[in-house]
Parts: structure tokens; sequence; C-alpha cells
């Protein structure tokens, strides 16, 4: 599961000891709230269903997914799905072969969410080789599902967008400076990273949702 309020609350005091611009920010905004999801298959084809559409879109059509094959939790169901059902539930040609890749992964045994490295960087390596998994949903998983604490996606934009406000810089950072920017803050760049999604979206000093 994902990092707990506590943990998530110690590991930002700690990165403000060693950003105080992070510790000057919490204080204008305040703790963000622990965003924990389940680990395995359903949370991971949520994000799949999720690509490109709205919160709201996606829950809808995760829904009309469920109950179109009873359980989506379970991989079988995808499989023995036909197109036309996958279709029925909202689910786009590319989106119903992405599930289906990792439905796949999953049922072969060759994806084991109980059994990933504990190096985040060959985790992530397991989970991109389902198609339609990128780098960023890997991370995302591995932060909000797991509760691995140093995960950092530097290629996100509202991290880059607030590692920039918080720190004072010109310009948005790019991915390669945001990545080398949060070197210094390890083992706490996950509470970091969960900061500036919180930041994007609170207070005056932050970006608009």
């Amino acid at each position: 599961m994902g990092l707990s309020e506590a943990q998530l609350r110690a590991d930002l005091d700690a990165l403000a000891a060693i950003e105080p611009l992070f510790g000057e920010a919490v204080q204008r905004v305040g703790y963000p709230p622990t965003r924990i999801r389940a680990r395995g298959y359903a949370t991971l084809l949520r994000t799949i269903v999720g690509q490109q559409v709205s919160v709201k879109a996606a829950d809808s059509m995760w829904r009309k997914l469920d109950a179109a094959l009873g359980d989506a939790g379970e991989p079988t169901r995808v499989l023995q799905a036909s197109d036309e059902e996958l279709r029925a539930a909202g689910m786009s040609r590319q989106k119903a072969g992405y599930a289906r890749s990792l439905a796949e992964e999953v049922t072969s045994g060759r994806l084991d969410f109980d059994g990933l490295p504990d190096d985040d960087e060959q985790a992530i390596a397991n989970l991109v080789r389902v198609k339609g998994i990128g780098r960023w949903s890997a991370e995302v998983y591995l932060l909000f599902a797991e509760g691995r604490g140093d995960i950092w996606p530097a290629g996100d934009l509202a991290v880059q967008i607030e590692v920039g406000r918080i720190l004072g810089l010109e310009a948005r950072p790019s991915e390669k400076l945001t990545r080398e920017l949060g070197e210094r803050w390890r083992p706490y760049r996950g509470a970091a990273a969960i900061f500036t999604w919180h930041h994007y979206g609170a207070g005056a000093d932050a970006a608009p949702v």
C-alpha cells in the first residue's frame, strides 16, 4: 500500500531539513493527503482505462467494464471477453489491446506483483514490459500502490512546474534537470513528488488544476 499519512509527513519534514524551500512551501499550503491504491492487477488496469480521459470519464468506463466482465479485477475475464464486449464498455481498440497485454503478463506469471524486484529501476523495467504502461505509469503505481518512498517521476509536467516554483527557478526545469535536482532529496523523493502535485492545486502560490 502507499505511504501512510504519518510516513508522508515524516518524509516531508526530513526533506525540509535538506531543502528548506520545501518546508516553506509546506507552511504555505499544508501537508498533502495520502494517496493510497491497492497493489495488483486492478490498479494497473485502471491506469490503462484512465489514460487520456478525465477522472469522471475513467470512473464511468471502469464501472461499465466491471459490469460487462462481471469482475474487471480478474485478468482472465479480459482475455475471455470479445472485442465487441470491450468496446461496449467504452474501451478503444488501443486500450483493449493494452488491457489484454496486461492480463496476459499476469496470467502467464511473467508479471508477479508480489514478486517485483526491490530495486526500483528493475521494478519499473518489469512493469513497462506491458503494452501501454510507460515509465510514468509504472512510477505512479510503485509510489501509490507499493508505497516506495524514493520514486521520482521527473517526467511529470506538474512535478516539473512545481519544482521550479518551489525552488524559485526562472523557468520550468527540464526532465533531466528535475531528475538531477531530485538527487539530493534521496530517499524522500516520493514525498517530494506527492507534495508537488498537492502544491499544483493548492493555494495562491500554486497552479490551478
